[in-house]
């Protein structure tokens, strides 16, 4: 095993070898396993190599003193070990340069990540950083011995920090209180916060003005908050019953989530890879926007080719193309509301370039989550992600929050965008949603690119339409105007043109489709012409008068309705 580990060519990337009794042994690399050996694993393997290891404690871990590496063991129902799981343990020094501005201003740091991600190795990084460089008092409650290594002595990965072992995890907490009161902390470095105790634990060191420095498992921030037992690391949440005034006004239900108190640590970090993680540097504001619904506000900081650090501020997906040891910083609007996202319709014409892939625009519903369920389906190069939706393509949303943001799902009509329904925000539907819409764009990327150009000239043309009848026929000549068979978004904005232009107008059926008709000012009294609801009805006859000398309109016309049948030439 030890000779064709020793002659793989990716050996210096081995993540951990697998030793099971009956099966062959297999060594686990990025790219995949590969198989040690074609004996299977007999039960004096087993026996030889845990005695060549050390104790193993309650929880199953030994180590090799001295070093970082990490072995657990799988045992029967009579408590023999049957199984050996070689995890291999590297102390990686710049691992943590990522975060070296948050660690040097005493930022209270929660890495979350998914087992095996490197959670471990860059909490060692800042343990290390901040005791050597910063020269700090570290002091590392170490849970399995996987931070400073077995045995004694601890490893010198951890620089100058010191190390406190843990006898049996289920007394972390106690020892978390006990290197406060006993050795003046001025940094605590704990490793896989996994209780309400420790986490109640954690919550006093911060109270007390010590830096807090701690990992928890979980893929985003949202696992936390939904978590009874980590919850609290994050300021608690609480259910909290509003006045009818007061939730009208944020158009929600009157019973809704909160915050309950201060978070424990001020910023987290989400470990995507080992090269890349999604900083939350306000995690009290992120926590807040997940409870009502929004999209918090982060910053995805990677290490480009030449370890220069970039980093993209807010909802960024695409991938940097930054040159060696140069980083960019991209601002994005403040997602914290939703009225930036109801704009003029003048805007929304300057809005319809041609994009690389489909724009979401989420809500209720957090960015990694869809972006876990993309992954799954291969398709997290065919999206990008947007906090405007007048830029997005789709619209995916969680149904309880949905509905009751009426501004939002009519936003959404009046530009014709399509919306998709999530009930819950779990992995399964959330797959079975993006499968949805993907069924509607089966043909591709490049001929949803065709049809929002034909979409946007085709707003252009119809806002053109309206104009031209408007200033060509219905003011000067005082005639109503049938406008060309619209589907309802482009009606929408034709009808906001009109308002602009101070007429009535209304909807009308026939049998090649709906459109818009456009009346005469002085048509607005008349009975037999039903005016529309938009229409401003409280203006007095003075104001009407006034508007009708403005245009040059004479009380004089029989009526007639002017049919457009193709549009007019633009005049030079």
């Amino acid at each position: 095993m030890r000779r064709r580990l020793a002659e793989h060519p990716e050996r210096r990337f081995l993540i951990e070898v697998v030793m099971d009794l009956g099966r062959k042994p297999l060594a686990r690399f990025p790219s995949g396993d590969f198989v040690l050996s074609d004996n299977p694993i007999t039960t004096e393997d087993i026996q030889r190599a845990t005695s060549q290891v050390g104790d193993f404690a309650v929880d199953n871990r030994a180590g090799i003193s001295r070093t970082l590496h990490r072995i657990s063991a799988i045992r029967n129902r009579k408590g023999a070990i049957i199984g050996l799981t070689c995890r291999v343990g590297r102390a990686v020094s710049g691992s943590a340069n990522l975060l070296r501005d948050l660690v040097k201003a005493g930022a209270s740091l929660l890495l979350i990540g998914p087992p095996g991600v490197g959670k471990t190795t860059i909490i060692r990084d800042i343990a290390r950083m901040l005791a050597n460089e910063y020269k700090k008092r570290v002091m590392i409650v170490d849970t399995s011995n996987e931070i400073g290594g077995d045995g004694d002595i601890p490893h010198a990965g951890i620089g100058n920090a010191r190390r406190m072992q843990v006898p049996h995890s289920d007394v972390q907490h106690k020892v978390l209180i006990e290197a406060v009161e006993n050795h003046m902390p001025q940094v605590i470095v704990i490793d896989e916060i996994g209780t309400k105790l420790e986490a109640l634990a954690a919550s006093t060191i911060a109270q007390r003005g010590i830096q807090l420095v701690a990992t928890a498992h979980g893929v985003t921030i949202e696992n936390l908050v939904m978590n009874p037992a980590l919850e609290m690391l994050v300021g608690g949440v609480q259910s909290v019953t509003l006045g009818d005034e007061e939730a009208n006004r944020r158009g929600v239900q009157k019973t809704v989530l909160e915050r309950k108190g201060p978070s424990t640590f001020s910023c987290a970090v989400e470990i995507i890879s080992r090269t890349e993680l999604r900083v939350h540097c306000n995690l009290e504001a992120t926590v807040d926007a997940i409870l009502s619904g929004r999209n918090p506000r982060f910053e995805v900081r990677k290490i480009s080719q030449g370890l220069g650090v970039a980093v993209e501020a807010g909802l960024v997906t695409s991938n940097l193309s930054e040159t060696e040891g140069q980083s960019r910083i991209q601002h994005t609007s403040d997602m914290s509301d939703i009225t930036p996202f109801l704009e003029d319709v003048a805007t929304e014409e300057n809005s319809g370039q041609a994009k690389d892939s489909l724009c979401i625009f989420l809500y209720g519903i957090s960015e990694a989550s869809v972006a876990q369920g993309m992954k799954q389906l291969k398709m997290e190069d065919t999206f990008e992600y947007t906090d405007n939706i007048s830029e997005a393509d789709v619209l995916i949303a969680l149904q309880s929050k949905l509905k009751n943001n009426s501004r939002l799902q009519a936003a959404a009509r009046s530009r014709g965008i399509p919306t998709y329904i999530c009930k819950t925000s779990s992995m399964p539907q959330l797959t079975k949603t993006i499968e949805s819409f993907m069924s509607d764009f089966a043909d591709g990327i490049d001929i949803f690119e065709s049809k929002a150009r034909t979409n946007e000239s085709e707003k252009i043309d119809a806002l053109e339409e309206a104009r031209i009848a408007i200033e060509q026929v219905v003011i000067p000549k005082g005639e109503p105007v049938d406008l060309l068979p619209r589907p309802s978004n482009i009606l929408l904005l034709q009808k906001d043109l009109i308002r602009k232009y101070k007429l009535p107008s209304e909807r009308v059926e026939s049998e090649t489709g709906v459109r818009m008709r456009i009346l005469p000012l002085q048509s607005k009294t008349d009975d037999d012409i039903p005016s529309s609801e938009d229409d401003n009805d409280d203006d007095d006859d003075d104001d009407d008068v006034n508007i009708r000398q403005l245009h040059g309109i004479h009380d004089e016309t029989n009526g007639s309705i002017f049919f457009l049948d193709r549009l007019p030439f633009l005049p030079d």
